[in-house]
């Protein structure tokens, strides 16, 4: 039996050795991070938490503070502009998801490699769009979409367009959406996906290349699979902001003096039922409706792109 070495006894004036478990409430920096964090969890919960519950609670109950169940849902659900509004902004998300991720990851590899040395200049003007507000960047896209005024009114005219009404005919509408959202916000986007690319090892890109492989090879299987988890967070907001749409329907409308319909969208349909129509409950019904579409949606995200797994 191997022999064992007793500790020293603590001598006279000795201070024995601290065994007391590390508790972070303890430590200043922890504490400074609590304090740091508090803001944004008492923001949360006054602008996040507590409107999403009275929302719940509206939507389960009447103007009588009498629970109904699903009442409301199925009441919305049986409107005729119910799945016309949803289909709207499924096919618009579609459209804008697909696009977003093809263009700003294309954007962003060539930024990170042919382009490197006008990446400061070409980010700055892919961030620019951004600056704009929402209402003011549509105003903008209604002038360049009208042939009377646009400077590109030839090209309109050319292509059989001669008046704002024949552009944004509803037909058009989730094309012309994508274009406008992507000119406001892919460009911040390029510019997380170029800090993404930034943080993968040189060594990395360096040994594909002495492998042999190509440009596009690398992207392919060395890039690309490493830019994932900020694929798939981008995906999860981008979904989240496009159901949301409402300023750029409400308007087209206004401007074509109603030729697109008010409720083209979920959020302009709650918007009639709330302020047209003073029926919270309905419209509290319907954005739920949006929320448990967005948390399934991300949910699928996340599980599939391996968001929150560690490499």
């Amino acid at each position: 039996m191997a022999p064992t070495t007793a500790a020293p006894a603590a001598g006279p004036g000795t201070r024995p050795p601290d065994t007391r478990a590390y508790r972070p409430d303890r430590n200043p920096a922890g504490r400074a991070g609590y304090f740091f964090v508090s803001g944004y969890a008492v923001l949360l919960l006054a602008f996040g938490v507590l409107p999403t519950a009275y929302a719940l609670w509206l939507s389960l109950s009447n103007s009588r503070g009498q629970l109904v169940g699903l009442g409301n849902f199925t009441r919305t659900f049986a409107d005729y502009r119910f799945l016309e509004a949803f289909g709207h902004i499924l096919l618009y998300v579609a459209i804008w998801l697909v696009t977003l991720m093809v263009l700003v990851v294309t954007a962003a590899l060539m930024l990170h490699g042919r382009m490197r040395r006008t990446s400061a200049v070409l980010r700055f003007l892919y961030y620019l769009p951004g600056a704009l507000a929402g209402a003011a960047s549509v105003l903008l896209w209604l002038i360049l979409l009208d042939p009377v005024a646009s400077p590109v009114g030839p090209l309109l005219m050319a292509l059989g367009w001669d008046s704002l009404a024949a552009v944004v005919l509803p037909g058009h509408l989730p094309a012309l959406f994508t274009v406008i959202a992507f000119w406001t916000g892919a460009g911040g986007w390029i510019i997380v996906m170029y800090g993404a690319l930034n943080n993968i090892p040189a060594e990395v890109i360096e040994a594909a290349r002495i492998d042999g492989a190509s440009v596009l090879q690398v992207a392919l299987r060395v890039q690309l699979p490493m830019l994932r988890k900020w694929i798939a967070y981008m995906l999860i907001l981008a979904f989240a902001a496009g159901t949301q749409l409402f300023v750029e329907p409400q308007l087209v409308s206004t401007a074509t003096l109603g030729m697109i319909p008010e409720g083209w969208s979920p959020n302009q349909l709650t918007y009639q039922y709330a302020f047209q129509a003073a029926d919270f409950h309905g419209a509290a019904a319907i954005a739920v409706d949006l929320l448990l579409l967005g948390l399934a949606s991300a949910a699928a995200v996340v599980f599939r792109g391996g968001l929150f797994e560690r490499n």
